[in-house]
């Protein structure tokens, strides 16, 4: 089963220092690129997270400080990643809840305009626990019938789940084999960022999904009390969402100028 793509789609897989989208680094990260004919390219990076990677994340993914110590920071391997996955669709393993938000936060951070505007992306977790309930390591031995025995290394389980959503096209005649479709099908609740601060209404409004103003639009809050504005842009929110707020601000701005 060949994937029916009109664009490149890039499967990648992060190891990183936690699982906090705002605060923790990437220490490894892998992507495969598959082409619309099929040809196939791959490359691995760790990285030096400039911070200590705790323990039991080590204990995880048996990457330690002394691993990455030498290696370059992600602030000098961002352009050639962002070259790798421009012209490209996303595919992962709970890559929508996880993997997309902290490249995102690592690429801002690293002055990289990093968006998804003119690209889908496709969770192959939320396809596969929508047709089955299961993990990665199960889901290879299911769709695959082979055991995942490097879990937790970013190269073979960006490998894996390429495989996997193969074996699930193949398996499931309600899949399209066409990457909106798939991106539509493993998406879950509509947001406009990736941390899902900021979610849209049935009219396709922005809204705060937390706090006091849960539920109200983002335009609402920010006409009727300015300083909210402020006080958003300085908290330890994730830079994506500060970067959507401040384009939402910027049009409410510009349509009061027209």
């Amino acid at each position: 089963m060949q994937l029916n793509l009109t664009k490149p789609i890039c499967f990648f897989d992060l190891e990183t220092t936690g699982v906090n989208i705002s605060n923790d680094r990437i220490v490894e990260i892998s992507v495969l690129k598959v082409h619309p004919d099929g040809k196939e390219e791959s490359k691995t990076w760790l990285v030096n997270p400039e911070m200590p990677i705790p323990a039991e994340v080590t204990a995880i993914h048996g990457i330690s400080d002394a691993d990455v110590a030498d290696k370059p920071t992600f602030k000098e391997l961002s352009k050639e990643i962002y070259n790798m996955i421009k012209d490209s669709d996303l595919g992962g393993f709970n890559s929508n809840r996880f993997d997309i938000p902290l490249l995102a936060e690592e690429m801002l951070r690293a002055d990289v305009d990093f968006d998804m505007k003119n690209r889908v992306a496709v969770d192959v977790q939320t396809i596969f626990h929508k047709m089955e309930q299961r993990t990665l390591s199960a889901a290879y031995k299911f769709y695959c019938d082979k055991n995942l025995d490097d879990a937790h290394s970013a190269e073979a389980d960006t490998r894996a789940t390429y495989e996997v959503l193969k074996a699930q096209l193949s398996r499931y005649d309600e899949l399209e084999n066409d990457t909106k479709f798939l991106a539509e099908f493993s998406s879950r609740k509509k947001f406009a960022d990736f941390a899902g601060f900021i979610i849209f209404n049935k009219k396709g409004e922005e809204c705060f999904s937390f706090g006091k103003h849960k539920n109200k639009r983002v335009v609402d809050v920010l006409e009727q009390e300015p300083g909210y504005f402020g006080w958003l842009l300085n908290a330890d929110f994730p830079l994506y969402t500060k970067k959507i707020l401040t384009a939402i601000k910027l049009r409410q701005f510009n349509n009061k100028l027209s």
